[in-house]
C-alpha cells in the first residue's frame, strides 16, 4: 500500500509543513522555558530567603522595641514591674543593709561614748569605771549597727514601706524617662554609668523609728540622699542610645516586620514553603533572644559594683525583663502555630493524612447529626457556597483581634489557636469535604406487608 493510501501526510503537503513548524515551535518554547524558569525561580527564591532572614532579625528587635516603649511610656506597667520588688526578701535585705550604712555613717559613735563617759563622771562614777566606758567604742558600734539594722528591717518589711516604695517608683517614673533618654535629675538618675534610686526617704523613716524607740542620738541624723543601684554597666551610654532608638521605633517596628515577612512570602515561588520558613525563622529568633536574656543576666551580675547585692540585683533584673520574656514566648509560640498551620495545608503525606482523618471525623459527626434529625437549612447552602471565603474571614478576624490585643501571652495565643480550629471545624461540619452517607432510619412496617418500609 502506498504512502498516499496509508493516509500519512506527504512532506510536500501544506499539512506536513504546518505540523513540522508546530513541532519546531513547541520545541523552541520548551527550550526557552528550560533556560528561563530555573533562573527565574532562583532569583525569587534568593530574594525570599533574604527577606525571611531580615524579617527574623527585625522580629527580634521588634519585641525589644515594644518592651522598651511600654516600660518608658506606660507608668502603670512600670509600676507593676517594680512594685513587687518591695516584697522580695533579697531586695529587702539589700535595702536594709544600705539604709543601715547610710544611717550609721551619720552617727558619731566616739562622740556618743565621750558623752556617756562625761555624764558618768558628772554623776560621781569612779574613774576606773569611766575609763572602761571609754573603751566601749567598738562594742557600741556593733550594737548600734544591729539596732539600726533591726529598725531598717522593720521598716522595709512593713506594709507602709510597700506603699512608700510604690509611690516612690511611680513618682520617679518620669525622671527615669529623662535618665534613659539622656537627661537626669530626680529620684531615678544616671550616675557614673549606673542607674540608681535615691533611698533618702527610707532613711528618714528609719530615723523616725529609732527616735520613737528611745535612741535619741538618731535625731541628729541629717537628711541624706543615698543611692540604691538598679543597673550598672560601663557601656551604659551606648545602651541608653540604643534604648532611645528602640523607644522611638515603638510599635512601628512590628508593623515593618510583618510587611517584610509578607513580602518574603509573596516573592517566593512556593509561598506556602516560604511562610513555613518565615515562621521558623521568627521562632528561632525568639529562641535566640530568650537565650541572650539568660546569658546577659550572668554578665549583668558579674559586673555589679563590689558593694551591690547579687541576689537583689538578680531580682531586679528578672522583674525588669519579665514582660520581655512574656513577649518572647508569645511571639515564638505564635510563629510555631503559623508554621504548623502552613505545613498542614500542604501536600505532604502527614498533612494529607491528618486532614483526611479530621475531615472524615467531622463528616461522620455531621452524618450522625443528620440521622438524628438535624437540618441546617439555608445555613448549609450558604456555607457550601462561600466555604473558602468563610475560612479567609476567620483568619482575618483572628489576625485583627490578635493585633489589637493588649500584650498577648503564650496562653492567649494558645486559646486563639483553639478558637480558630473550632471555627474551621464548624465550617467543615456544615460543608464536609468528605461527606458520609447518613445512616438509614428504621421505619415501622406498613399494613401492606411486614417487609415494606418507607424510604
Amino acid at each position: 500500500m502506498s504512502s498516499t493510501e496509508s493516509g500519512a501526510p506527504q512532506p510536500d503537503r501544506p499539512e506536513a509543513r504546518e505540523l513540522e513548524a508546530l513541532h519546531h515551535r513547541v520545541a523552541q518554547l520548551e527550550a526557552e522555558a528550560r533556560r528561563g524558569r530555573p533562573r527565574h525561580h532562583r532569583l525569587r527564591t534568593t530574594g525570599s530567603v533574604v527577606l525571611v532572614v531580615v524579617a527574623s532579625l527585625l522580629s527580634l528587635l521588634a519585641v525589644i522595641a515594644v518592651w522598651a516603649h511600654d516600660e518608658i511610656t506606660d507608668t502603670n506597667r512600670f509600676v507593676a514591674t517594680m512594685a513587687p520588688l518591695a516584697e522580695n526578701p533579697d531586695v529587702q535585705n539589700a535595702l536594709a543593709n544600705r539604709i543601715t550604712d547610710a544611717a550609721t555613717e551619720q552617727i558619731d559613735v566616739k562622740a556618743v561614748v565621750n558623752d556617756l563617759s562625761q555624764a558618768a563622771a558628772e554623776q560621781g562614777v569612779p574613774p576606773r569605771l569611766a575609763q572602761l566606758l571609754g573603751g566601749l567604742t567598738g562594742p557600741l558600734e556593733g550594737a548600734l549597727t544591729n539596732l539600726v539594722h533591726g529598725a531598717a528591717e522593720r521598716v522595709v518589711t512593713s506594709d507602709a514601706f510597700a506603699t512608700l516604695w510604690e509611690e516612690a517608683v511611680r513618682a520617679g517614673h518620669a525622671t527615669m524617662v529623662k535618665a534613659l533618654t539622656g537627661e537626669g535629675g530626680g529620684a531615678v538618675v544616671l550616675k557614673n554609668d549606673e542607674v540608681v534610686i535615691d533611698i533618702g526617704p527610707m532613711v528618714e523613716r528609719v530615723k523616725t523609728s529609732l527616735v520613737d524607740a528611745g535612741f535619741a542620738p538618731a535625731a541628729k541624723i541629717p537628711q541624706v540622699h543615698t543611692d540604691f543601684v538598679v543597673f550598672s554597666s560601663p557601656d551604659l551610654a551606648k545602651i541608653k542610645g540604643g534604648f532611645r532608638l528602640l523607644e522611638i521605633l515603638g510599635w512601628w517596628l512590628p508593623v515593618i516586620t510583618v510587611l517584610v515577612a509578607a513580602a518574603a512570602v509573596l516573592t517566593a515561588f512556593n509561598r506556602r514553603r516560604a511562610l513555613v520558613g518565615a515562621a521558623v525563622g521568627i521562632a528561632l529568633a525568639m529562641l535566640l533572644l530568650g537565650i541572650a536574656l539568660t546569658v546577659f543576666r550572668s554578665y549583668f551580675l558579674d559586673h555589679l559594683p563590689a558593694d551591690a547585692s547579687p541576689a537583689a540585683a538578680g531580682a531586679v533584673y528578672d522583674a525588669v525583663v519579665d514582660y520581655l520574656r512574656v513577649g518572647v514566648r508569645a511571639v515564638g509560640f505564635l510563629a510555631l502555630l503559623v508554621g504548623l498551620g502552613a505545613f498542614f495545608v500542604g501536600p505532604s503525606r502527614p498533612a494529607v493524612t491528618i486532614r483526611t482523618v479530621t475531615g472524615h471525623g467531622v463528616a461522620a459527626l455531621r452524618s450522625a447529626a443528620d440521622s438524628a434529625g438535624f437540618r441546617a437549612g439555608p445555613v448549609d447552602r450558604f456555607v457550601r457556597r462561600h466555604k473558602r471565603w468563610l475560612g479567609a474571614a476567620v483568619l482575618i478576624v483572628a489576625a485583627v483581634v490578635f493585633a489589637f490585643w493588649d500584650h498577648p501571652t503564650g496562653m492567649v495565643v494558645f486559646w486563639f489557636a483553639v478558637v480558630v480550629l473550632v471555627a474551621f471545624a464548624v465550617r467543615e461540619f456544615f460543608a464536609p469535604a468528605h461527606p458520609v452517607a447518613p445512616h438509614p432510619r428504621t421505619v415501622a412496617p406498613t399494613v401492606g406487608g411486614a417487609g415494606d418500609a418507607k424510604p
